[in-house]
Formats: C-alpha cells, structure tokens, sequence
C-alpha cells in the first residue's frame, strides 16, 4: 500500500484550467479518482478538498456517457452501487462518448474499494442530474447517498459528504418539499457531533438554519443557534453563510446593531466571486441601516454588478434620506414584487416610521417654529385628523430624543431650539472609537489565522528542504485561494 502511495505521489499534478485541447474531461476524472485515492490512503484530507474543486471546474462539461464509463471504470458491473448509480443517468449515444473515453473503455479497468470513490461517484451523479433539472432523480441519489454516509466514519470523507449534504437539501429545495428532511438534517448533525466532524456541522447547521428561515420559523432557528455546539470556523463559505442567516435572526429581533455587524462582515468576507451572495447581504445590510437611522453611502449601490439589482434599495434610501412620505410608499408600490421576493416587505413597513421621523428632523432644522397644520402637510400625513396625528408624532419625537424642540399647545406649533455644535457632544468620540475597535477586530482575527512551520525552533533546516518548505506554503496558498472562490 505504501508503495503504490509513493508511485502514486510521482505522477503529475491535475491542472485547474480545464483546457479543450487537452485531456479529455473521463481523463480528468481519472486523475481526480487517483488523487482521492491517494489522499483517502495517506490520510490527507487536504488532497480529497482539492480533488473536489477540480470537480466544480469540470462541472459544466459532464456528460451522461461520461459518467457512465466512470462507473464502469471505477465500480464493479454487477454492484449494488453501480446498479443504483446506472439507474440515475439517461443511456447516452455512443457517438457522444469522447475518443479518449472509448480508447480508455477498452482497456481493462481498476476497480477500488477505497469508500471515497464510492462517495465520489455518488457526488459526480448528483451534479449531473441537479444541472440537468431532473430533480426527482436527484432526490433519490440524494437519499441513497445520504444512507451509505450514515455508515461511513473516516475524516477524509467529511469534505465529500459536506457538499452532498448541501445538494441533498438542494435537491430538495427545489421541488419544495424542504420541510421533509427537517428530521434527517438534525440527526444528521447529531451524528457529526458525535464524530467530531466539525466541517460537517457548520454544512448542516447552516442547511437547518436556511431551513427554518425559509418557512419563516425564526424562533426556533435563533433556539438551534444558540444551543449548538460552539466551534472554530473551517470553511470560509459556511461561515459567510452562518454570518448571513445570523443577521437575517437578529434583524427580526430587532437587534438591529448585532445585524448589522453580521451582514457586513458577511458582504466583506464573501469572495468576489459570488455575487448573488454579496448582493444579497447588501439587501439587508441597507435595511437594517436605514432602521438604525443611518443613511448609506452612493458607493455601495455603485459597487461592480449590483447596480441593477440595489436599484430598488438605493431608491428606496433616498425616500428615506429626504423625508418624504408620498415618495416613500410610491417606491414601496413600484418594487413591491422585487421586496416580496427578497422577503424584506415586512422590514420595508417599519421603515415608515423612519421615514416620519427624517422628514420632522428636516423640518425642525428648516424652522424655528411652524405650526402642526404645517408639519401634517410637509409631512404628507393622509389620515382623518392630520394635526392630531402630527402633535403625537412630535411629542413621540421629542421624547425619544430624534429632535431638540418643545411643542407649544396653545399655539398649536413646534418650536425648535438652537443647534448646537456636535464636537462639543459625544458623538465624535463614539464614531471614533468604533472605528478603533473594528480595526483592532481585524488585527486579531489575522493574527489567529497565521500559520507557522511545526518545529520551525528546534533544528535547523537545510537549504533544500527550505525549497521544499516554500513550495508548500506556495501552493498551499493557492488552495486557499482556490477555496474563496468555491461553491458560491
């Protein structure tokens, strides 16, 4: 074994591009199937994540009769696996299969025992019929997959069967029939606690989480949150989308400064690549600054490719920006179909209050003093009795502290007091400082992501294992690269 581990070391690395004058895509495969197995002998789970990259990469040129002669090359004929697996994909032309793939056929083929491979074709199949939109097959893989992994306690299957966990609950999400595998999802988390596969907990926390949210069961998303195991993020991916779900509770709790915090940190940390993912975090990082009373900057509806889809929220920010109720609830109409599909038309009718208040703070700053019949009008209150509602608005604004001004009764108007000078409050001295803590956050989190050589301090290394050390750390590097703009 340790042989073939060694021969297997020596043969050239697979290339990320995937070129068409090179390889054939069943060619790949093959040296993919051989890295697995290579790191599935070794016990480097390193190997197997880049194997499964290389995967994704490959995605869009997978073929039926590819697939079908990967089986043949990797499992047995007459297994159970390979039956089932069959049974999944469409029987293909053989004009389709690929030369290098029928030269390759006639050889005769290595089958492996080695679990990964297995786990791997049950991966590749699942891709397939998930891209091809045959989702009910792919329900079915899912599932059987799902079962041999229950069976399965090796760490170097845990990066293959978090993906397939996450296209398990895809699969059905999108026949809408999500809620069915609530049950499974929270044993299958029991079981990756219980093997310490902490790659697979953050997959399937994040998978429950997506689940509660999406039938609107905030509560007991926030109850799982809160009891599950704690641990150190693995997986760059998972921990945006937990950041991301995490902002979605807080903002229906009202914790909007805890929201905000999460969502942006989430947009930040998101790689450039997945864009609907950014997108969708400046959604609701918008809202939620526009509850807190905070105007956002132009630049970030200008950012590279969400132009179009901030279009509504920068609208929508501007209402807020001026004050002006009419303009407020004519945007709220005009886009009420893209707010109800990015489920923030709840969030959109807090806002008004928001809006009420920006547009008395306006007017206070305009006048010194103006009557309520004024207020009701500048304000655009359409009630049955306008200057009734304008006194209590403004009572309520005065006493939350929105505005320095006192209501005059007998007159019936507002008067406002000067405006002071902001430097001689507080307020510099708070915008400082959490500025000063957010870059002492950062400092802290990159010092915890460094990482040193083991035994860097005991024994001197030689020039060539420095060269050999340095490669490793280069290529390393290039992994985690690689991984930022995976799987989003």
């Amino acid at each position: 074994m340790t042989q073939d581990v060694e021969m297997k070391e020596q043969q050239p690395a697979l290339s990320n591009s995937v070129s068409s004058t090179g390889p054939s895509v069943f060619q790949h495969l093959k040296d993919i199937a051989s890295l697995i197995e290579t790191g599935a002998y070794a016990r480097e789970v390193r190997r197997i994540a880049r194997a499964v990259r290389l995967t994704m990469a490959l995605r869009k040129k997978l073929k039926a009769s590819t697939l079908n002669a990967f089986l043949n090359f990797i499992l047995s004929p007459g297994s159970e696996v390979h039956s089932r697996l069959s049974s999944y994909l469409p029987k293909g032309d053989e004009h389709d299969m690929e030369v290098d793939t029928a030269t390759s056929a006639t050889q005769a083929p290595v089958k492996h025992s080695v679990p990964e491979l297995e786990i791997y074709c049950y991966l590749l199949v699942l891709i397939f019929l998930i891209d091809q939109k045959k989702y009910s097959e792919a329900k079915a893989c899912s599932s059987a997959s799902i079962v041999r992994l229950k069976t399965l306690n090796r760490r170097t299957v845990d990066v293959l069967a978090s993906r397939l966990y996450y296209y398990y609950s895809l699969s059905y999400e999108l026949t809408g029939d999500l809620a069915e595998i609530r049950g499974d999802l929270l044993a299958l988390h029991r079981i990756a606690t219980l093997r310490h596969d902490e790659l697979g907990q953050e997959t399937i926390l994040n998978l429950l989480l997506r689940n509660y949210l999406h039938y609107n069961l905030y509560d007991q998303a926030e109850k799982l949150r809160s009891k599950a195991p704690r641990f150190e993020a693995h997986s760059n991916q998972q921990f945006c989308r937990y950041l991301f779900y995490l902002g979605k509770i807080r903002t229906i709790q009202l914790e909007y400064t805890d929201a905000k915090e999460s969502l942006l940190q989430a947009a930040r940390k998101a790689p450039t690549a997945a864009l609907g993912f950014r997108v969708q975090c400046n959604k609701w990082a918008v809202i939620v600054r526009l509850l807190l009373g905070e105007i956002p900057e132009r630049t970030v509806f200008m950012q590279k490719g969400m132009e179009k889809a901030l279009r509504p929220y920068f609208e929508l920010t501007n209402a807020v920006r001026i004050g002006d109720l009419e303009l407020f609830r004519q945007v709220a109409e005009k886009f009420s179909s893209t707010f109800s599909k990015d489920r923030t038309n709840n969030l959109i009718v807090r806002l008004r209050h928001n809006v009420i208040r920006t547009g008395l703070r306006n007017i206070s700053i305009a006048y010194s003093r103006i009557s309520l019949a004024d207020v009701a009008k500048k304000l655009r209150l359409d009630s049955a009795n306008p200057i009734a509602d304008a006194e209590s608005i403004v009572a309520k604004a005065i006493r939350d502290g929105a505005i320095d001004a006192t209501l005059d009764h007998t007159n019936g108007c507002m008067v406002s007091k000067e405006t002071g000078d902001i430097y001689s409050t507080n307020e510099p001295q708070i915008a400082f400082n959490s500025r000063i803590a957010f870059c002492l956050n950062m400092h802290n989190e990159a010092v915890r992501a460094l990482r040193f050589p083991p035994n860097s301090h005991k024994e001197k290394e030689s020039a060539e294992k420095r060269r050999e050390r340095q490669q490793q750390e280069q290529e390393l590097a290039k992994h985690i690269a690689e991984e930022d703009d995976d799987d989003f």
